[in-house]
């Protein structure tokens, strides 16, 4: 149905409950590692092989058949199947567990896990191996030119322009398993709410730093308040 839009934003709160770790948790990636030594362009140039170690170690633990998509993932592609309109799922996460749940009309907005891409010619490419330097580009067969396709801190977001058209004709936007912190995801209800008659949800664990610009806010682990919120929307 035209003019009925969903647009969910997902964060690494949805991805946490399947075994994946968290980047702002008392025990998540950021109390383990700086930041600036593994998510910049400035770190990369410092020590390529440091930061390809990083992204090869997540990649494995992706591929190893720990992770696995959990409830809140499958009740986003039902509401995808389901919802009599469009259902856009943009996601800040970088592992492949909406896709593996089911979900099709999808945003990796900070890039994908499983891809490399060519700082020489460009191309992003399916990867399931490890990185280095002895990597060629399959397409222009160049060594040592691949990085993961992973937006890092200080690069710009994919898809914005199809990101901000979504959001300006969205019914609906809701917001699971984010911090608040990350720009310009953690701007998107603020671009909603400026139109009138949207409506904006959080489902998160804890309150988000952005809590208050939500309409409504459903609070809980990510596995058992979203699929319950789909079951409503859809007249279950």
């Amino acid at each position: 149905m035209a003019g009925n839009t969903i647009v969910v934003l997902t964060g690494a709160g949805i991805s946490k409950e399947s075994g994946l770790s968290t980047f702002r948790d008392a025990d998540g990636i950021w109390a383990k590692v700086r930041i600036e030594d593994v998510a910049t362009p400035e770190g990369y140039r410092r020590n390529p092989a440091m930061v390809q170690a990083f992204y090869n170690s997540r990649r494995s633990h992706l591929l190893s058949g720990d992770a696995h998509p959990n409830p809140a993932h499958l009740a986003l592609a039902r509401l995808e199947r389901e919802w009599p309109g469009e259902v856009l799922v943009v996601t800040q996460n970088i592992d492949d567990l909406h896709e593996r749940a089911g979900s099709s009309n999808l945003i990796h907005m900070h890039g994908e896990l499983l891809k490399a891409r060519c700082d020489l010619c460009g191309t992003v490419s399916s990867w399931a191996e490890d990185l280095s330097a002895d990597s060629l580009c399959p397409d222009c067969r160049h060594k040592g030119r691949l990085r993961p396709h992973v937006v890092w801190f200080g690069e710009t977001p994919l898809a914005m322009d199809r990101i901000f058209e979504a959001l300006g004709r969205c019914v609906t936007f809701l917001s699971i398993g984010t911090s608040g912190n990350v720009y310009p995801a953690a701007g998107f209800v603020t671009h909603v709410r400026s139109r009138l008659n949207t409506r904006t949800v959080e489902l998160n664990l804890e309150p988000s730093l952005g809590a208050t610009l939500f309409h409504e806010a459903i609070y809980g682990p990510a596995s058992e308040v979203v699929p319950a919120f789909v079951e409503a929307l859809l007249g279950g």
